[in-house]
């Protein structure tokens, strides 16, 4: 009755990943029960997220293709979009369809955008294919879209795109503050777009940095941003709290694959209680301040709450 924080099945996001090309769901060895999921698999989950109350899901595709520039990301036929029609189909409006934003699952190369013959990310022509991708996943769709990229400018070149297609009803969420860690490992098995040379810290947050983080969530609601995240959640409880102080906007945080295959592997091992863990952990997002959370046990979390 006097407990302090709470959560609510609405505030849970469901990550999901879309692989084209497949006949049955494929296990991903490093994120225990998370699949790369079929249309007909996607569908399912998808209802399922509903029926426990689950507030809003994420698609991540996997296309069969890739090439430098990611053309699978803006195609009106590619998996992503497929995936987001197929799943307006199944639940309609009963789900917070959210379309991840990005080119490393897309491109050969695996990096989040264009990368020049001196092997550095074009920002500026990256924008471009950021603005082309969100009008199709719109289009396809998608209530929100969620750039993750973290290249400069990315959510005014967006929501530019997005009016001048006509979707001015399309919110914006922003990977605002998306730090360069190494919890992502799990994802990018999941997803296919590990880089094939360098690294991604060159546009993503240093760990060590908690002010830049905040001026890169100011210059996103500058752009327009309508909500914004921070990336991963549990090693930036802080980050969470500054940010949640200081803006008007829904705060969503990122309990990402390796906090996750952290919990799982201590779990089946007998090192921890996994339901109490998972609780626990997913209430100190709550505590720190965050109203949206993305975690791959949103449908089980909510089927208990």
């Amino acid at each position: 009755m006097v407990a302090e924080t709470a959560l609510r099945p609405a505030e849970l996001v469901l990550p999901v990943f879309i692989k084209e090309g497949i006949v049955d769901p494929q296990v991903i060895s490093s994120m225990p029960g998370v699949l790369q999921h079929t249309r007909e698999s996607l569908r399912k989950a998808a209802a399922e997220a509903v029926e426990a109350g689950v507030g809003g899901i994420m698609v991540f595709g996997v296309p069969a293709d890739k090439d430098g520039i990611g053309s699978a990301a803006d195609d009106p036929d590619g998996i992503s979009q497929v995936a987001i029609s197929d799943i307006r189909a199944e639940v309609g409006d009963d789900l917070v369809i959210m379309a991840d934003l990005c080119l490393c699952e897309y491109t050969d190369h695996g990096h989040c955008g264009i990368v020049t013959a001196s092997g550095d990310v074009d920002n500026d022509a990256t924008l471009e294919r950021y603005a082309a991708t969100a009008i199709a996943q719109a289009e396809a769709g998608a209530h929100m879209v969620a750039p993750s990229g973290m290249m400069d400018g990315q959510v005014g070149a967006i929501r530019k795109a997005l009016d001048g297609a006509g979707y001015r009803g399309i919110p914006i969420c922003g990977y605002s503050a998306k730090y360069a860690s190494a919890f992502y490992g799990p994802f990018r098995e999941a997803a296919e777009g590990t880089p094939k040379f360098g690294d991604r810290a060159t546009h993503q947050q240093d760990p060590a940095n908690a002010l830049e983080a905040l001026k890169e969530v100011a210059l996103d609601l500058a752009e327009g941003a309508d909500m914004v995240m921070v990336k991963p959640a549990l090693s930036y409880l802080d980050v969470i709290r500054r940010v949640t102080d200081m803006v008007q906007v829904p705060v969503a945080a990122y309990q990402v694959s390796g906090e996750f295959a952290m919990v799982e592997a201590a779990a089946a091992n007998g090192w921890i209680d996994r339901d109490k863990a998972i609780m626990e952990t997913l209430i100190a997002i709550r505590r720190a301040g965050a109203s949206v959370i993305l975690t791959y046990w949103a449908t089980e979390v909510a089927r208990k709450l």
